[in-house]
C-alpha cells in the first residue's frame, strides 16, 4: 500500500484552463487526463489524501461519478472550492480541514493551506497543501502537493520530497 497526496484538481471547473492556463484544450480533455493520470499511478488498495478543491460546477451526480471512478481509499481535506456536492459525494473514507498523520516515520501536517508555522514543525513534521496551484515560494519542510505543481498526478512522499530539488533545476534552468 502507498500514500499518496494532491490538492486543486479542480474536475468540472470552467475557470481552471484560463486561470491556471492548464495544458487542455478543453474541461472535458482536462477532467479526463487528470483521471487516467490518477488511476495510472494509485492502486485500489493505496490511500489518497486529496487536500481540497476537488470539484466546482459538474452537477451533484457527476462529482460523484469522478470520485467513484477513481482508485484507493480517498481523504478529502477540505478546500475552499468544495461545496455540497463534493462534500455529499459517497467515497470519502474520511473528511476534514486538516490532518496529522505519520508515512514512512515523517510526520506530516495536511491542510488545503500553506501554514507559516505547523505543529512539529522544530520536530521535522512537514507541511503538505495546497491551494497556491505551484505559485508560493515554499519555506522549508513545506510542499505543495497540487496538481500545477506535481505534473497533474498525485505524488508520494519520496516524489514529494524531491519536488523541491526537481523545481529548483527548473527554475534555474529558465533564469537568464
Amino acid at each position: 500500500m502507498t500514500v499518496w497526496f494532491t490538492s486543486d484538481t479542480h474536475f468540472g471547473d470552467p475557470r481552471i484552463l484560463r486561470i491556471d492556463r492548464r495544458p487542455y484544450p478543453d474541461l472535458a480533455a482536462h477532467d479526463a487526463a487528470l483521471i487516467a493520470n490518477w488511476n495510472a499511478v494509485v492502486a485500489a488498495d493505496d490511500v489518497v489524501w486529496h487536500l481540497g478543491d476537488f470539484a466546482l460546477g459538474p452537477s451533484d451526480e457527476r462529482v460523484a461519478e469522478i470520485l467513484d471512478s477513481l482508485a484507493g481509499t480517498k481523504h478529502l481535506i477540505l478546500g475552499n472550492n468544495d461545496g455540497p456536492g463534493t462534500l455529499a459525494a459517497p467515497g470519502w473514507a474520511s473528511i476534514g480541514h486538516y490532518a496529522e498523520i505519520e508515512v514512512e516515520g515523517r510526520r506530516l501536517v495536511l491542510c488545503h493551506y500553506a501554514f507559516r508555522t505547523w505543529n512539529g514543525m522544530g520536530r521535522g513534521a512537514l507541511d503538505l497543501h495546497g491551494h497556491s496551484h505551484g505559485q508560493l515560494k515554499p519555506i522549508p519542510k513545506q510542499y505543495d502537493v497540487g496538481v500545477d505543481a506535481q505534473d497533474f498526478v498525485p505524488v508520494d512522499l519520496p516524489a514529494v520530497l524531491v519536488s523541491r530539488r526537481r523545481n529548483t533545476a527548473r527554475d534555474k534552468r529558465s533564469e537568464p
